[in-house]
């Protein structure tokens, strides 16, 4: 089974970028299902697990000193546009301004 290293996206409510890194495991083991209860269950708990590290390094440190097989997924970078109030009533303006 592999484990993903990767930096959390922020949520909704967060206004900086997340400061640490997760290993997580990843299964592709299907639920049970119990017929009587109707109770899902796992015969493997690891893809409950995730371990929170302050930086990558650690993480990869970790996984490798536990023997475990890991790929690291990198944040992506968000291409900011800057962008200005004026810029709404310049005569360069290739659309048109509506109301």
């Amino acid at each position: 089974m592999k484990a993903k290293i990767y930096q959390p996206a922020k949520s909704a409510t967060q206004s900086a970028k997340s400061d640490f890194w997760l290993l997580e495991f990843n299964s592709q083991d299907k639920p049970i299902i119990d017929d009587k209860m109707l109770w899902t269950s796992s015969s493997n708990t690891q893809d409950k697990v995730k371990i929170r590290f302050s930086d990558k390094d650690k993480a990869i440190k970790f996984a490798e000193k536990n023997n475990i097989d890991f790929i690291v997924v990198e944040p992506k970078q968000r291409k900011i546009k800057p962008k200005s109030y004026a810029d709404n009533f310049s005569p360069n303006r290739k659309t048109p301004w509506t109301h």
